[in-house]
């Protein structure tokens, strides 16, 4: 990179955290932390190493989290603290005075049912049913629903932490990793990368390891194991095809987890161990554009990490672009502009949701006063996504390449905000010329609601095909007789997509009778499929759709199919009596969402 910009971020300060990392900043975190399965808690200590100024006090943010004593440096007696008020969304501002000389702050500290990270299962809420489950959601600002921390992305620090668990359970964290059991249920982490607060995970469970390369591998149930391990075969394939495109992987090893299927999201990109959703494993390995996304955040994310949930963007739409440049280099161009168009699908579909507020469509987020989960739309990601293509077509391919390659190198294990990435773009992308600046229009992708106009849709070849065989049963042609053989979960996708509403139900019969979508074990396409079982009042999938509500946790797939049963007549109470059963099996992240849904 040029040396005409520091090489070294300050972000602004982070709206959604009270600490105040410019005066005193966390470096390095030893966590003690037991697991208590009865109680439902965690309770532990933190030895929290500082750097700070002249400033006296260090802040750190806790939300539903109870503080038990403080001490500074080696000193026996317990030091005073202060909580704030709560403060909605945020919780409370941890303020601990310290003296110029202090070096560390011991934090003792227990979580409460409150802890809106820690979603703790019963037995029958797992694979094996035998065993209980433990897993933490940290992203957004959860981490300090779990322990006391500065919950702000643009704070990185490195961090130990000792284990305590049940000895027939195993423990893993965002670190390294065991890989088998212990006898005595005691275990130790290490992180020697400096990540940020939300990166922090924990899962504790009846957990069994399987190698798929040697520095890939996937941890899951029992049960679900040999399913998993099939399914993430490619896993090290993908990630040599990301070291082609942007240099070194630079976490040592990249490891799977599959979860329980109340996991939130389809996956989490905890370093050196990706969170995954059980969801994606379709026995055909045609999902795993997701694994590929997860690891892909190893650059966009983990090593540049957004400053704020105002430049999630930064996070998201470079590991959507770099996802299908990974699935392009595997499996070609044809099935990567599949996943384009998809893609830009679901960006108009938000587009038009967002239509009432348009500041919410502009990629640099503006979230302070709200809860930054607000932002995690399809305009981050697909915006994003969109965006970086636009740069791509207007300087090619192998200039965008050294850039983006370039940028992970020089600001890596650092934050970035939307204000220096457009500098950096400015000085050492567009580099003074002005016809390249007026083709790109970064002000108006980032500062101006919806999509710039005359910028080029992505056309996947491959669903032409898909939009004639549409038109031929729109036109009557039975849906048997139809050429749908060897169709990809992307094209059936794209057919499903293209339904259009008002389907009658001999309609929907023969779709179903034809292809039997209503018990698919894909689920990506029945939870379409359902969505077009409420909208058309199609009766025999009533039981798939309870069913599939009530285990699968995924909001993705759970949000618009409780929004299109809150708009039947009849749907409200339909969808509250579901709720009501599916409750327990959803996490906090999806609960406050859907809760908020149904009391509207």
């Amino acid at each position: 990179m040029s040396q005409t910009i520091s090489s070294t971020i300050q972000p602004n300060q982070d709206p959604h955290s009270f600490s105040k990392p410019q005066e005193a900043v966390l470096k390095h975190v030893d966590w003690d932390l037991t697991i208590d399965f009865d109680k439902q808690q965690i309770t532990g200590t933190g030895v929290y190493r500082l750097e700070h100024s002249q400033r006296l006090e260090v802040i750190l943010d806790v939300k539903d989290l109870t503080i038990l004593w403080v001490k500074l440096d080696d000193a026996p007696s317990e030091e005073e603290f202060t909580l704030s008020a709560p403060v909605k969304h945020l919780g409370q501002a941890l303020r601990i005075p310290i003296q110029k000389h202090t070096r560390t702050v011991t934090i003792a500290f227990e979580t409460t049912p409150q802890a809106a990270a820690l979603q703790w299962l019963a037995p029958e809420q797992t694979a094996g049913k035998v065993h209980p489950f433990l897993f933490t959601q940290s992203q957004a600002i959860l981490a300090r629903t779990w322990l006391p921390c500065q919950d702000s992305p643009s704070v990185r620090f490195t961090y130990t932490a000792k284990v305590k668990v049940p000895s027939h359970l195993l423990p893993l964290m965002s670190a390294d990793n065991p890989q088998q059991k212990n006898a005595n249920g005691e275990y130790l982490f290490q992180m020697d990368q400096p990540i940020p607060s939300y990166l922090l995970s924990l899962a504790v469970g009846n957990l069994e390891f399987a190698p798929v390369g040697h520095r890939c591998g996937v941890y899951a149930e029992p049960e679900t194991l040999p399913d998993a391990t099939y399914e993430f075969a490619d896993t090290e394939k993908m990630l040599e095809a990301a070291e082609a495109l942007y240099g070194p992987y630079l976490w040592g090893r990249y490891d799977l987890l599959v979860l329980p299927p109340s996991f939130p999201f389809g996956g989490m990109e905890n370093p050196k161990l990706t969170f995954a959703t059980p969801t994606i494993i379709a026995k055909d390995r045609s999902l795993t554009s997701l694994i590929a996304h997860e690891l892909a955040h190893s650059w966009s994310g983990n090593l540049v990490t957004n400053a704020t949930w105002n430049d999630f963007w930064l996070n998201e739409g470079f590991t959507v672009y770099f996802e299908r440049r990974i699935m392009e280099a595997l499996y070609g161009h044809d099935y990567a502009e599949m996943l384009h168009t998809l893609g830009y699908q679901d960006l108009q579909h938000t587009l038009q949701e967002l239509a009432a507020t348009p500041q919410d469509t502009c990629l640099k987020l503006q979230l302070e006063g709200r809860d930054p989960d607000e932002g995690l739309t399809e305009i981050a990601y697909e915006k994003g996504n969109y965006f970086l293509r636009h740069i791509e077509q207007q300087v090619g391919r192998q200039r965008f390449d050294q850039f983006v390659k370039n940028y992970f190198s020089t600001y890596k294990f650092q934050s970035m905000d939307t204000t220096h990435f457009l500098e950096i773009l400015e000085k050492e992308l567009i580099n003074g010329d002005e016809a390249l600046r007026e083709k790109i229009n970064a002000n108006a992708w980032v500062y101006t609601p919806g999509i710039p106009e005359g910028v080029e849709a992505p056309h996947a070849a491959a669903f032409d095909r898909i939009r004639e065989q549409l038109q031929h049963w729109k036109e009557g042609t039975p849906p048997a007789a139809l050429h749908t053989q060897d169709w990809s979960t992307h094209e059936w996708l794209y057919f499903l997509r293209g339904l259009g509403p008002n389907l009658t139900k001999d309609k929907m019969q023969e779709l179903d009778q034809a292809y039997s979508f209503t018990q698919s074990g894909n689920s990506e396409i029945v939870a379409v499929w359902l969505q077009h079982a409420i909208e058309n009042d199609y009766a025999p999938a009533n039981a798939r759709l309870e069913e599939f509500l009530t285990h699968v946790g995924r909001r993705k797939f759970l949000v618009p199919l409780y929004k299109a049963l809150l708009e039947k007549p009849d749907g409200r109470q339909r969808a509250k009596a579901i709720y009501e059963k599916a409750r327990p099996n959803y996490h906090a992240v999806a609960t406050s969402t859907i809760d908020d849904m149904l009391q509207k």
